[in-house]
């Protein structure tokens, strides 16, 4: 996933980031602080952390690779706010033994539960890292989606497999383990305690539009990013985006 304050790469974030900098905004209000404290489980080199540190929240990126912590290091100190971001090593079921519980007024759980062997424990423990009136954002991968682009790509054979297989997966050489409907992820959410917000569909036409079309067509990169968040909300496309948005709450 690219910075989201980068136009071209906004295509694929630009839902995700608007939704979090609202849901982060309406945290500072409540709170009553100008910083919040953030968790990006899962963050890799800081796709997200590094533009939510930019907002001037303290942000924690917990990753097991060694290799995204240190390009976070670096794209930190290039972004300016190296002071604001913290890179530990650990993943999602191990998430206690680096970080605080309960330390958090928001977690960002992105592109986690499609890898873990548990996504309902995953999630658990995102969940526990959260204040008492914290907020989660969760991304994960769509079921639709990928059938979607597997039929469109002539391979109808591993698109009804995904769609039949209980992990959505369309066959061996897939390097997604696992995918989600939005009513999976829902479920897994409020399983947690939380109370879903918002659900947001993402990448519904960004990744099936020709990038020919995009650019070289003037102003259609500001038409698609226009489209994908006019329908992102809407639950009649759920069922088709590449990647999935939840927004929830503590009660």
């Amino acid at each position: 996933m690219s910075d989201p304050l980068r136009p071209r790469a906004s295509l694929r974030t630009a839902v995700v980031w608007d939704v979090l900098k609202d849901a982060l905004e309406r945290r500072v209000k409540a709170a009553g602080r100008d910083a919040l404290d953030v968790l990006d489980t899962g963050g890799g080199s800081g796709n997200f952390a590094v533009p939510v540190a930019r907002l001037g929240h303290r942000v924690t990126v917990v990753d097991p690779s060694p290799n995204a912590l240190f390009a976070l290091e670096r794209r930190a100190a290039e972004a300016g706010v190296a002071d604001r971001i913290r890179g530990v090593q650990g993943d999602a079921h191990g998430l206690f033994q680096v970080v605080e519980r309960g330390g958090y007024d928001a977690v960002l759980c992105h592109g986690v539960l499609e890898y873990v062997d548990d996504p309902a424990e995953g999630l658990r423990n995102a969940v526990g890292a959260l204040r008492p009136a914290g907020t989660l954002s969760l991304l994960a991968a769509g079921l639709g989606g990928a059938v979607l682009a597997r039929a469109l790509a002539g391979h109808f054979t591993e698109a009804r497999r995904a769609l039949t297989d209980p992990a959505g997966r369309w066959g061996e050489g897939d390097p997604v383990p696992r995918r989600f409907t939005a009513e999976q992820l829902t479920e897994l959410v409020t399983g947690t305690g939380l109370q879903v917000g918002a659900v947001h569909g993402v990448r519904i036409f960004a990744d099936l539009v020709p990038g020919v079309l995009v650019d070289t067509e003037p102003g259609a990169l500001d038409a698609l990013l226009k489209l994908e968040v006019a329908a992102a909300e809407q639950p009649a496309f759920h069922s088709v985006a590449t990647q999935l948005h939840v927004l929830a709450e503590r009660d």
